[in-house]
């Protein structure tokens, strides 16, 4: 039996992205966008489908490119609507972020969404309350990494979907869990930055240590690493590294390995987890 693994998409541009959004220059153009042709071939041309957790600002403004990707068999879900941090907003704005973009992506695709990714991972300890009152099934917004300073991690060590009261005791019973992957031993995340830094063949490897361990690893990456990335005065050096075409042999190479590439959804079925208690 083929190993399954998740390939998933943070459906942001480039403008999304905080680097951006506190430097000192701009841009013109929707950066990223373009990218969402390459991902369905890729994807295609390997009979993979992926999840892909959408800003509902952007499939308000281009609502063709979000179109393409549900009308090619991707799971459509949840990046908030406008790609702000949940821990800089009230639990109103928090409350309307996960409405928001659910509404937004519904209204797009015609298509139910169930699953929620904050930005930066970045969540509250209301979190699991507002994705129950706000109708959704799923989160992904847990990585067990070891601690980045000034970024995440250090607070979670679950590595499998589960009830999302394996990360709050509190939380409500019907969300389910699917933390984002890290590598076993080294403790960083198999992907994003992480996949940039060390290469697609540490991602491979961290690939097939969780499947040996009976865990579908979830991946992800960002559209806007994909694209040539116009110079903007005050973005860091570190966000341009290696995107472009080097990120898009890089995910053709993780794509061509002997996995079976599914959605959060299945996945979550395949656990059982899939029906609300």
């Amino acid at each position: 039996m083929t190993d399954r693994a998740v390939f998933s998409i943070d459906f942001e541009l480039f403008e999304h992205t905080p680097a951006y959004r506190s430097a000192a220059g701009t841009c013109d153009g929707p950066v990223g966008l373009g990218a969402g042709e390459f991902l369905r071939t890729v994807l295609a041309n390997n009979d993979a489908t992926a999840t892909c957790f959408v800003v509902g600002d952007v499939a308000k403004r281009h609502p063709e490119a979000v179109r393409a990707l549900a009308d090619a068999g991707h799971e459509i879900a949840s990046h908030t609507q406008t790609h702000r941090l949940l821990t800089d907003l009230s639990a109103e704005q928090r409350r309307a972020e996960l409405a928001d973009s659910r509404e937004t992506l519904e209204s797009v695709t015609g298509e139910t969404v169930s699953g929620f990714r904050a930005p930066a991972f970045d969540i509250t300890d209301d979190h699991f309350e507002l994705l129950a009152e706000t109708g959704y099934e799923y989160d992904s917004s847990v990585v067990a990494s070891r601690r980045i300073p000034g970024w995440y991690g250090g607070e979670y060590d679950l590595h499998r979907p589960s009830r999302a009261t394996a990360v709050d005791s509190a939380a409500p019973t019907e969300i389910t869990e699917v933390p984002t992957s890290v590598c076993p031993g080294v403790r960083l995340p198999l992907t994003g930055t992480w996949l940039r830094f060390f290469g697609p063949r540490y991602t491979v490897a961290g690939m097939k240590l969780l499947a040996r361990r009976g865990i579908a690893p979830v991946l992800y990456v960002h559209p806007w690493e994909l694209v040539d990335l116009p110079a903007v005065d005050g973005v860091p050096k570190r966000v341009y590294v290696r995107t472009g075409s080097w990120m898009r042999r890089a995910v053709e190479y993780i794509l061509d390995q002997p996995f079976e590439f599914t959605t959060v959804r299945n996945v979550i079925a395949e656990h059982g987890l899939g029906d609300r208690a």
